[in-house]
């Protein structure tokens, strides 16, 4: 059972670094994912971008310092791999937020994405509200208690679901869940409420915790 499940998780980090590698194209030529004509796209990055740069800058002097300071050619070339390798992992992080933003689809569904990690359709029969509802949630990225699911970016969530019924999400890792309230980052909450509402999603009106 546990070399079935380490298999699973490595398949998932497999094709979780296959999607942010891809992301990278998507990101040079300014395309989405998953956006279709009459859709809204509403991006959810800028929390955790200056942080993310930051992460970038360090590793960039890192492995330029290193290929001067080692000088044995073996430990050169692997060191240098393994530093080439963390940039292109946390620029495929940051392409694959980008180029996957949430969506406002339409037909009213709503699409909560978190780069390749994360990705749950909501159905706009299975939406009761909408709200904009900032928090700041400490902790790791995805947290489930009480059948509320918080997707947090940046240390905060501002946008609120709440759900006729609980419905089932898949986290980055495989792990399955259900959740009857969803609450997370985006960019421009307001926008992506009025969104659900112009489509008809939402029927009952706003409310604004601030």
């Amino acid at each position: 059972m546990k070399a079935k499940r380490a298999g699973q998780i490595a398949w998932r980090l497999t094709l979780h670094e296959f999607k942010a590698f891809r992301s990278l194209g998507l990101w040079i030529v300014r395309r989405k994912d998953g956006v279709g004509p009459g859709d809204h796209a509403i991006a959810y990055t800028a929390p955790q971008t200056a942080m993310l740069f930051g992460f970038l800058f360090v590793a960039v002097v890192e492995t330029v310092a290193l290929a001067f300071l080692i000088p044995w050619p073996l430990v050169h070339a692997l060191v240098l791999f393994l530093d080439v390798y963390t940039v292109v992992q946390l620029l495929g992080l940051h392409a694959a937020c980008v180029t996957r933003p949430h969506v406002v689809g339409a037909d009213g569904s709503l699409r909560i994405r978190y780069g390749a990690l994360f990705d749950l359709r909501i159905r706009p029969e299975d939406v009761v509200n909408a709200r904009v509802d900032r928090r700041y949630p400490e902790g790791s990225h995805f947290q489930l208690t009480d059948e509320v699911l918080d997707i947090i970016v940046g240390s905060q969530t501002n946008v609120r679901i709440d759900l006729t019924t609980p419905i089932p999400f898949v986290r980055p890792l495989g792990m399955r869940g259900h959740a009857r309230v969803v609450r997370f980052h985006a960019d421009d909450a307001p926008a992506l409420v009025a969104a659900l509402k112009q489509a008809g999603t939402v029927k009952a009106p706003d409310q604004h915790i601030h």
